[in-house]
């Protein structure tokens, strides 16, 4: 794959040489679109994809510019990525190729050709071909506020020079009505029939998330600002008002989507069924008078692991993660009194833990918590009572 894009960035160089003279013409032959890819079904893929489209029916010249190109084999990708570290980059191939890959996975890609002049068209190029510079075509990667929809998007508007861009938020009369308002409520619709991925994302997004959204933030999903782009005017210029989109057509037609079948059982079902243990190991533990140990170890291993991935989050650069309020069950203390557990010796852990709880439950006031969560922690406090009342029993025992 690597030799791929080395040959199309060779293959793009070479075109961009040869018809430097082509640009400055950039006459009514020249299309420019955005490309608006249906989601997938991987995880990554939930949410669609943007591109832009330089098409010249003149020359032949057929580009697809993607700012959603990156690498999983480099160093601590994954852990970068966590911090919100990933760089992106911007990646040139022909459209036939562009569309090829996403006819092959079933996924619809629709065009809507931009109603430019023939010096916006000229602009954007040219800021296509500097951004695409091997010392520019890197980028810090943002989900939520510089992804490749949001990099497509300004790009456009950057190229429409003394022309206002008129949203449809900005027209009287014009509102949106899909009840879908907050940052969690747009990812809770992309990962319908995808519990997994949502509990995925719910457990690292935080109290932010729940906040109502402006017009433009929803722009970073690919569908919002395909449908936003077919309702927009651009006002000002020689042409004084026009539409932003002259004319729209599927490219890629949907096709059969493989999905993978997932984990049997939802998040709210394992949850529900580690409480329903819990609650048996604690009965057994009242009529023996004594905690099970080895399940405190197992609990807290698993809690502690998981929580190393949050306070990763927590401590990101992503927007809205560092707010996390179920960092609050959710964390890697326990990894750290795993030992005095094993010895019976860790009645501050247990105190600590039952107000962490405590907290945690008061924080569902503020923040839509991940599903299921509210059962492990019905666990966790179980477990902090089970052992600070043999302690307290058995200090009142001596």
């Amino acid at each position: 794959m690597r030799i791929f894009v080395v040959v199309f960035a060779l293959m793009y160089s070479c075109f961009c040489h040869a018809s430097k003279d082509e640009v400055e013409i950039c006459d009514d032959s020249v299309e420019v679109s955005l490309l608006t890819c249906a989601p997938g079904s991987e995880a990554y893929s939930l949410y669609g994809h943007t591109a832009l489209r330089y098409r010249d029916l003149r020359t032949g010249a057929d580009w697809t510019f993607n700012y959603g190109v990156f690498d999983f084999r480099k160093p601590f990708f994954s852990l970068r990525f966590m911090l919100g570290l990933t760089d992106y980059q911007l990646g040139v191939v022909p459209f036939v190729v562009f569309a090829r890959e996403y006819y092959r996975s079933g996924r619809a890609v629709t065009e809507q050709v931009l109603e430019l002049t023939s010096e916006e068209k000229k602009r954007l190029k040219l800021a296509l071909d500097e951004n695409y510079k091997e010392e520019n075509r890197e980028y810090r990667y943002n989900f939520f506020r510089d992804n490749c929809t949001t990099r497509a998007r300004d790009m456009v508007e950057r190229a429409l020079t003394g022309c206002k861009v008129q949203y449809p938020a900005e027209r009287i009369g014009f509102v949106r009505d899909n009840g879908l308002n907050t940052l969690r409520d747009y990812i809770h619709w992309y990962t319908e029939g995808f519990p997994w991925a949502r509990f995925g994302n719910d457990i690292c997004l935080g109290f932010a998330a729940d906040r109502n959204m402006t017009w433009r933030e929803r722009q970073f999903l690919p569908e919002m600002l395909m449908e936003d782009f077919a309702n927009t005017n651009i006002i000002g210029g020689k042409t004084g008002v026009r539409r932003m989109v002259k004319d729209t057509r599927l490219v890629v037609d949907p096709g059969v989507r493989f999905v993978k079948g997932g984990f049997p059982l939802s998040p709210w079902a394992c949850f529900a069924l580690l409480l329903f243990v819990t609650a048996l190991v604690s009965v057994k533990e009242y009529r023996r008078k004594k905690t099970f140990v080895a399940f405190d170890v197992i609990l807290m291993s698993l809690t502690g692991i998981a929580g190393v991935f949050v306070a990763l989050f927590f401590c990101s650069q992503h927007p809205t993660t560092s707010t996390n309020l179920q960092i609050l069950l959710v964390n890697p203390l326990p990894l750290f009194f795993l030992a005095k557990v094993m010895r019976r010796k860790a009645i501050i852990y247990w105190k600590i833990s039952f107000v962490l709880i405590v907290l945690f439950f008061l924080g569902f006031f503020m923040q839509v918590y991940a599903e299921g969560m509210a059962l492990l922690a019905l666990c966790l406090l179980l477990r902090a009572y089970m052992n600070l009342h043999f302690r307290n029993t058995i200090i009142r025992t001596k």
